[in-house]
């Protein structure tokens, strides 16, 4: 478990990476608000969670995985990711800030990835 990040994952660097080569600057990890996003937009009031399938439940294959060795804990722990996620999720609506979840089975297809984070940041490229 110490092997696995929470900040600056594989994922998130995919995002990052072409967030930034579309034009976008952000800010990083803002603790300040619910969730601490992976990337944080403050002048649009809007956030962007990079979300792996398997960590935070996701319904594709990957995310409907369950370990067989201590199946009780994982169910447990990967619940209260979900349920955290959605009171983080609750909280930021009534801070007034918008956010998009990225899933990690998301970054296969990076047309359709481009496409939706420039539909979700409001500009025309």
């Amino acid at each position: 478990m110490r092997a696995v990040h929470s900040e600056n994952t594989g994922p998130e660097m995919i995002v990052r990476k072409l967030v930034h080569s579309l034009g976008f600057r952000y800010r990083l990890h803002v603790s300040t608000l619910p969730g601490k996003p992976d990337l944080v937009f403050p002048s649009r009031k809007k956030a962007i969670f990079v979300h792996g399938c398997f960590w935070h439940g996701d319904t594709c294959k990957r995310g409907k995985r369950v370990p067989k060795e201590n199946r009780e804990y994982w169910v447990q722990k990967i619940t209260r990711n979900v349920e955290r996620d959605k009171e983080n999720q609750k909280l930021l609506k009534q801070l007034g800030w918008a956010y998009l979840i990225i899933w990690e089975h998301e970054l296969k297809d990076t047309e359709s990835l481009k496409r939706k984070i420039i539909d979700y940041l409001g500009a025309d490229l």
